[in-house]
């Protein structure tokens, strides 16, 4: 049985050397940006939903170099180095940077399609208001399961519009519907632009995939000295990230999602290759 751990190698391939510089300048820019502006530079490399105004193709990349904490950019670095060394020390630099762009989108593409699905209904009970906007309708929105408030930004807004809201209700109705009508436009702009994706997890998902595939009997050491094979290592990853996501764990700041996509894109890249690695050996 082979046996596998950090341990067993002293050097880094480019490619990983180079995407561990690169994140941690990110993350080492991230922190000056927001002692500098008071902002958060994840607001313009993170990768915003696709009809967000917010949102840039060129975020489908930066994402992966954005992480939250220092802990969250350890233990993906962490991961990378430990399960992408020996990938792409066997694969070669070009074939392991192309798996890892690969898988990191597709993770990206995998949790904002799944919350395409989650968030269709609040934004077509938005358009429905705004076809056909009246006092009712409005109190009756404002009531539903489509009207939650996510963030302090959006309470502040609310709040605004609300004490404006209520004097046109006693003055001017008509007013009233009117800044209901701005304020659903507002709403709406709000909640596509809530969601912002960022770190290299779903890509490191795909290159645990990788190796949880290439050796299913390798050893990995949790904390350092408890053994797994990897293929457990690796279908009790997915399983989680499974649970976690049908489950919807609100409140865990976790794209569980985005991770499973990471492994889809990856088993299917793989996939891929074997199958035309096959197809050159029968010509």
């Amino acid at each position: 049985m082979n046996s596998y751990s950090p341990q067993q190698f002293s050097t880094l391939p480019p490619v990983i050397k180079n995407l561990i510089i690169i994140n941690v300048l990110f993350f080492l820019a991230s922190l000056a940006f927001q002692h500098v502006t008071g902002g958060e530079l994840s607001d313009y490399v993170g990768l915003h939903y696709p009809i967000a105004k917010q949102f840039m193709p060129y975020q489908f990349l930066t994402y992966m170099f954005m992480h939250a904490s220092f802990s969250h950019l350890f233990f993906n670095m962490f991961a990378l180095w430990m399960f992408g060394n020996v990938l792409e020390n066997i694969w070669g630099p070009k074939k392991f940077l192309l798996y890892f762009i690969v898988t990191g989108i597709g993770a990206a593409l995998t949790h904002y399609a799944i919350f395409y699905f989650q968030i269709s209904p609040t934004l077509g009970a938005i358009d429905h208001y705004l076809s056909k906007p009246s006092i009712d309708a409005f109190a009756a929105f404002r009531n539903s399961q489509y009207f939650t408030i996510s963030s302090v930004e959006m309470q502040n807004s609310f709040n605004l519009f609300a004490t404006k809201y209520n004097t046109l209700l006693l003055s001017s109705p008509k007013q009233a519907i009117a800044e209901s009508v701005r304020f659903m436009y507002e709403y709406r702009e709000a909640i596509l632009n809530a969601p912002v994706v960022i770190g290299a997890s779903g890509a490191v998902f795909g290159v645990l995939l990788a190796f949880g595939m290439m050796f299913p009997n390798s050893l990995i050491y949790l904390y350092f000295f408890i053994p797994i094979k990897a293929k457990w290592f690796v279908l009790i990853y997915g399983a989680i990230e499974l649970f976690s996501g049908v489950m919807g764990m609100e409140g865990d700041n976790v794209a569980h999602f985005a991770h499973l996509g990471g492994m889809i894109f990856g088993f299917a890249l793989l996939y891929y290759w074997d199958h035309q690695k096959k197809k050159r050996k029968l010509y």
